[in-house]
């Protein structure tokens, strides 16, 4: 043989492999090899350099099921102490977000939980919740800080994070959000807070090897863009990337604002206006949308969807996997609120958990079926890739493979 053999091969497959210019980049009748973490051969049964036993040490047929490229969750707040449910009841019996916040509610109860939480504690509370995204499909996730606004609680987030990835094999990238919300304890000295974050906080965290990039909450009321521009530079000089929490409930520009420091990403985007689009289209900063949060929040006004495609801006979809705003732990059912409630068509939405999802992570190596792509994947019991998004609920992953290896989900 001219090629080694390689590690599995995967036969009688149907493969979305989103690269390339047919639909979905489908693959009728195929076949998809692995060896040594990365995709060594794919393409058409009758196309296999030879028979399938003298090619890999291990072969399972998949009987047409299809396959596709592992989903990526680019936008989640999974670690936190608690949670929020008692404020869903509240919600729901009348109380106001505001009456509920002056009671200590909002994001001031989960700094609360998560402060008093042990790292120990913060692991077991998030290991289930990484769990269940594992089992629908994700093989990478994007995992924030901000629940702590203090540098020994934000360490803890960021190392539980590290630890989710390490004890489960799922790829894991971490962002800073200590612009999330003022901490009680700075109430009146919101300068004095964002200094913390952006000349203390930041580079010690970034010194530890805990943060792969830098977000913030641009919003009336979280930060002003001129805070953000401040961290934002503190990002830019340790060498690290942005992205921001943009445009969810007013336009303040800050979708432009990460756009012009080459931002991976801006998210949420409801309120996003022509001036944001057009920076993210010059800059290639992908459209992060978080249907969960429009659902939970009962919103109205939708991201300019249209707008978005005339300009051919990337548009990715995540969880927003969080307890307050998006108590979300499917990305499949993500996938499919984006083309119900966003009118996405299923390939854009699926588009949007794979390739699109991995480059607002900044990853080049994942999220398409390609030669050379780390291998990760996950098989269905599906024959077309618009059922991920027409199932609502349920399961329908029947195997996954994380570099090579295939994990129980």
């Amino acid at each position: 043989m001219s090629h080694p053999r390689w590690d599995t091969l995967l036969i009688n497959a149907t493969l979305a492999t989103f690269a390339g210019e047919a639909p979905y980049g489908l693959i009728e009748h195929g076949a998809i090899a692995m060896h040594h973490g990365r995709i060594a051969w794919l393409g058409r049964m009758d196309e296999l350099p030879g028979e399938p036993a003298s090619l890999a040490d291990a072969i399972r047929s998949l009987d047409g099921a299809l396959v596709t490229p592992g989903l990526i969750d680019c936008h989640t707040h999974l670690v936190f102490g608690g949670d929020r449910a008692h404020e869903f009841d509240l919600r729901l019996n009348g109380a106001s977000y505001e009456e509920i916040a002056r009671a200590g509610g909002g994001i001031a109860s989960s700094v609360t939980a998560t402060r008093a939480a042990s790292e120990e504690q913060l692991l077991a509370q998030s290991l289930p919740r990484a769990r269940a995204l594992l089992a629908d499909g994700v093989t990478t996730l994007e995992i924030k800080s901000g629940y702590g606004l203090d540098l020994d609680s934000e360490r803890r987030m960021l190392r539980v994070a590290r630890r989710i990835g390490r004890e489960l094999g799922i790829g894991v990238r971490t962002s800073f959000l200590g612009l999330h919300a003022l901490p009680p304890e700075y109430k009146d000295r919101r300068d004095d807070y964002v200094a913390l974050a952006c000349d203390e906080m930041l580079p010690a965290l970034a010194a530890e090897g805990l943060v792969d990039a830098v977000d913030a909450f641009c919003e009336g009321i979280g930060f002003s863009r001129e805070e953000t521009r401040r961290v934002f530079e503190r990002a830019k000089q340790l060498g690290l990337p942005v992205k921001l929490h943009a445009e969810q409930l007013s336009d303040l520009d800050g979708a432009a604002l990460v756009a012009e420091y080459g931002g991976l990403s801006a998210d949420h985007l409801e309120h996003l206006g022509d001036n944001g689009i057009r920076a993210m289209a010059a800059a290639g900063t992908v459209a992060v949308l978080l249907p969960g949060a429009f659902y939970a929040l009962r919103e109205t006004k939708l991201p300019p969807i249209e707008r978005l495609r005339e300009h051919a801006v990337p548009i990715a979809i995540a969880t927003d996997c969080n307890p307050g705003t998006s108590p979300l732990l499917s990305l499949r059912l993500a996938a499919g609120m984006a083309c119900t409630l966003f009118r996405l068509t299923p390939e854009e939405a699926l588009r949007g958990v794979t390739v699109h999802a991995a480059r607002a992570l900044g990853l080049r190596d994942r999220g398409t079926l390609a030669v050379g792509q780390r291998a990760d994947l996950a098989v269905w019991q599906a024959k077309q890739p618009a059922e991920l998004c027409y199932w609502i609920g349920g399961q329908l992953l029947r195997g996954l493979w994380i570099g090579g290896e295939s994990v129980p989900a």
